[in-house]
Parts: structure tokens; C-alpha cells; sequence
């Protein structure tokens, strides 16, 4: 793939994810509370919920790129960048609630800004760097990007009772 059609593709993805996982956040109570949109936006205000707005948008933009750029140096990448930036969201949520003692809805926003520029940052570079391009790293990177999207829905309707599944106004999980 040339240079400047793959920097295309990243740059929409990039602002695809941005944009799509902030309308995310209300799609849920836009729709009156629908099933069906909770399968893809946040349903609470749960951290976990919140990790739903990078991954949803992440994860279908990484299947479109995968399908129509027929490289298998696209799915692993982008695994291990979702990975990254699931991974930055509660840490940095969490970091700096203990420091503070309370939250901030500008510092939450800003929280999934930075984990969704890590993720494609950790993304650009495996991939620029051709890393993680091979046919079984292609396969465990799909299966990765489905089985991260399984568990977001699953745990939209069976959250486990844990305190990253827990919304904080209303003390309920998932639906």
C-alpha cells in the first residue's frame, strides 16, 4: 500500500474514533434507552462503559481498514493499539482520581483523547515499522479485535461486580 493512501486511512480512523466515540457517549439515552444501542455506546457512566467508547469505534473502523486495504499488516497493529488505549483509560482515570480525590468531566474527556491518540500511536508505529505483519499475527489480531468487542457486549448485559463495571451515579452495572 503506498504511503500516502495508508496516511489517508490512519487520519480518517484517527478522527472516525474521535468523533464517533464522543457521540458515543449519549447515542444510548438519545435513543430512549434502546437494547440495540447499547450494544454499541456507553449504557452508565462506569469506567468499563467508558473504555466502550474508544473500542466500539476503534473496532469497526480496524475491521473496514482491514477488509478494504487487504493487508495483513493492519489487524495486529491495531489490536495491540486498542490493547494500549483500554489499558490507559482506567489507569489514568483511576491515577489521577487518587491523586485529586475527585473527578473532573474535562479531565475524563481529555483522558479518552489521550487514550485514542496512544492507541493510534502505538498502531502507526507497529505498523510504519512493518511489526507484527505476519499470517498468524493477522489471525490473533482479528481474533483479539472480536473477542474485545464480545466482551464489551457481554458485559453490557452481565457486568461482573467489579468497581471498574460500576457506575458511580447510580451504584448499577451494564443494562
Amino acid at each position: 500500500m503506498k504511503d500516502t493512501h495508508w496516511r489517508r486511512w490512519e487520519i480518517v480512523g484517527l478522527l472516525w474514533t474521535l468523533a464517533a466515540g464522543n457521540l458515543l457517549h449519549f447515542v444510548y439515552d438519545w435513543t430512549g434507552q434502546s437494547v440495540a444501542a447499547g450494544l454499541f455506546s456507553a449504557v452508565n457512566e462506569s469506567t468499563w462503559e467508558h473504555m466502550k467508547l474508544l473500542a466500539v469505534p476503534w473496532i469497526l473502523f480496524s475491521l473496514a481498514e482491514y477488509i478494504a486495504v487487504r493487508s495483513g499488516g493492519v489487524a495486529a497493529p491495531r489490536a495491540a493499539g486498542l490493547l494500549v488505549g483500554l489499558a490507559a483509560i482506567p489507569l489514568l482515570f483511576y491515577g489521577y482520581q487518587g491523586v485529586v480525590g475527585r473527578d473532573s468531566m474535562i479531565v475524563d474527556i481529555l483522558i479518552f483523547q489521550v487514550a485514542v491518540l496512544l492507541s493510534f500511536w502505538v498502531s502507526w508505529t507497529l505498523q510504519r515499522r512493518r511489526q507484527l505483519s505476519g499470517a498468524g499475527w493477522t489471525v490473533l489480531g482479528l481474533l483479539v479485535l472480536l473477542g474485545v468487542w464480545a466482551l464489551f457486549l457481554l458485559f453490557t448485559f452481565r457486568a461482573p461486580e467489579l468497581p471498574l463495571f460500576i457506575d458511580p451515579l447510580t451504584g448499577l452495572r451494564g443494562i
